[in-house]
């Protein structure tokens, strides 16, 4: 089994059809397969093939698709790297996974080339003029057929974020990759079809943008739409002139479309479904995209070691608040300290004066085709991570949630992230919603800092909208009279903007780090 089987299906039926459209230019899928060929046997001209990594260090251009199924179709595997990354950063990845060879554009060799003595890489390849060799003068004249591979044989090895720690190797399989691009098709009404536009404005490096807007558009015959950086109003021109149908985003890229000084004027009406994850939507931006253009918008759930989508809404089966229920192949439970599955509500989401969070939330477990082969070589984190029961291998998600009788999952808040105020739990998600209703909040975020006498306190950072009048005492003062008094943030503190992964994601240690 090699994933890349799924593409040449695609090529077989859709060959003239476009698979990449970037910048004006429409690629085909014959052209695009041709390429992946060309690559692939240019890897193996120069001695890589089976189990040897091939690192991409590339915004959203087409070139990163061409080198992530050429490798594949070499029977390497990738590792993904944020294009943002320094040095410092990359000598962790490229000494980590050794990788072989690197795909980057010429002003990133630099921080290639500062750590490349100390690593196992061999080329570097570019697009454009720079490295070793550019990316056009690499692709041989001949095409290499499809190098087998077994389902459990790694295709990708991307690196967690790094928001708690260093950043881990997570070994993704054919199977992992391939199950999930189908699942993640899912939640689609009719699945992906070859007359649809998918936006690719999640990064490639990062398995969201991977499985759900690459793989899943190619595996399908749509058309894939890479975009290279994010920028509000220029990804809404995108969808209004190439009438783009699909869109997968984070929740702060919803939050800036809301926000923009003409939001109201945006058509999206080509748009037939719209997805959210990465990291939790609030509420009111959920709502607030809807009313503006009519379209609804549909929350999901997943992790980079389940490859990633694990839980959706779908069309017709929705429930708002909700990640929905786990995809077809996919099993889920809720968990105590001790494994003991807790029991679900009636209905969710649950009001604060409905139940006692404490009583019904654990941790969420999964397990399916799609979870991880295991971190690399890392035996302690593969130890923690996963417990085996009932004839399955669960992962822990490190989220705390709850469930209900209807089948719909709940996201409280992260392990990691619950704060312990003189013996109560808060979770800052219930504060950050609450947060999102004031109309003076642009964005927010909710972490606990050090306090002599509760042991941890609430703290709140606000980003201010432009025309703000409330002060941060203003801000304490609403959340006081709307929560459990324990809840509300003590301390409240402006800041021009929250630092975040480039999937959006919140870098809280860095907020508490701050004190």
């Amino acid at each position: 089994m090699n994933l890349v089987q799924h593409v040449a299906d695609t090529v077989a039926e859709h060959g003239d059809r476009p698979a990449i459209v970037f910048e004006g230019r429409e690629q085909t899928y014959e052209e695009f397969w041709e390429q992946t060929g060309q690559f692939a046997q240019a890897l193996a001209d120069r001695g890589i093939g089976a189990d040897d990594r091939v690192a991409i260090y590339l915004p959203n251009v087409p070139q990163f698709v061409t080198a992530f199924h050429g490798t594949l179709r070499a029977g390497g595997a990738i590792v993904p790297m944020n294009p943002q990354y320094k040095s410092r950063e990359l000598e962790h990845m490229l000494g980590d996974s050794e990788a072989k060879a690197v795909v980057t554009l010429p002003d990133l060799v630099q921080h290639v080339d500062a750590v490349r003595e100390d690593t196992d890489v061999e080329f570097v390849v570019t697009v454009g003029d720079g490295g070793d060799v550019s990316f056009e003068e690499f692709l041989a004249d001949d095409t290499l057929d499809i190098v087998e591979r077994d389902a459990d044989d790694v295709a990708a090895q991307p690196y967690t974020s790094g928001t708690t720690g260093t950043p881990k190797g997570v070994l993704l399989t054919h199977e992992n990759l391939g199950s999930n691009a189908d699942q993640g098709a899912g939640p689609i009404p009719g699945g992906i079809r070859p007359d649809d536009r998918h936006l690719g404005v999640l990064p490639l490096f990062h398995i969201y943008g991977m499985t759900v807007t690459m793989n899943s558009t190619l595996f399908n015959g749509g058309s894939y739409y890479p975009v290279p950086e994010w920028n509000a109003p220029e990804v809404i021109d995108l969808v209004e002139t190439h009438d783009i149908t699909l869109i997968h985003a984070v929740p702060a890229m919803y939050n800036d479309i809301i926000s923009q000084p003409d939001a109201e004027e945006f058509d999206l009406s080509s748009v037939r479904f719209a997805n959210s994850g990465g990291s939790g939507l609030p509420m009111e931006v959920l709502e607030r995209f809807e009313e503006l253009y009519g379209v609804e918008l549909y929350e999901g759930y997943g992790l980079t070691e389940t490859s990633p989508v694990t839980h959706a809404n779908h069309a017709g089966d929705r429930r708002k608040g909700s990640i929905g229920k786990p995809l077809e192949g996919v099993s889920s439970r809720i968990v105590d300290h001790n494994f003991e599955e807790l029991p679900p509500v009636e209905r969710g989401p649950l009001a604060e004066d409905d139940a006692e969070l404490d009583e019904v939330v654990g941790e969420l477990v999964i397990s399916g085709p799609n979870v991880m082969k295991g971190y690399y070589e890392r035996p302690e984190a593969n130890e923690e991570a996963f417990t085996h029961a009932d004839g399955k291998r669960w992962f822990h998600t490190g989220d705390l949630g709850y469930y209900d009788e209807d089948g719909f999952y709940y996201i409280v808040d992260r392990k990691k992230h619950m704060i312990n105020t003189a013996g109560y739990n808060v979770y800052p998600r219930e504060v950050e919603e609450l947060l999102f209703e004031h109309p003076d909040v642009a964005d927010a975020a909710v972490v606990g800092v050090p306090d002599e006498r509760r042991g941890e306190t609430v703290k709140a950072f606000v980003v201010p909208t432009p025309d703000a009048t409330a002060t941060p005492d203003d801000i304490r003062e609403y959340c006081l009279e709307r929560l459990a008094e324990y809840k509300h943030p003590r301390e409240v503190e402006f800041v021009d903007e929250l630092p975040r992964t480039t999937t959006g994601k919140v870098q809280k240690f860095e907020l508490a780090g701050e004190e």
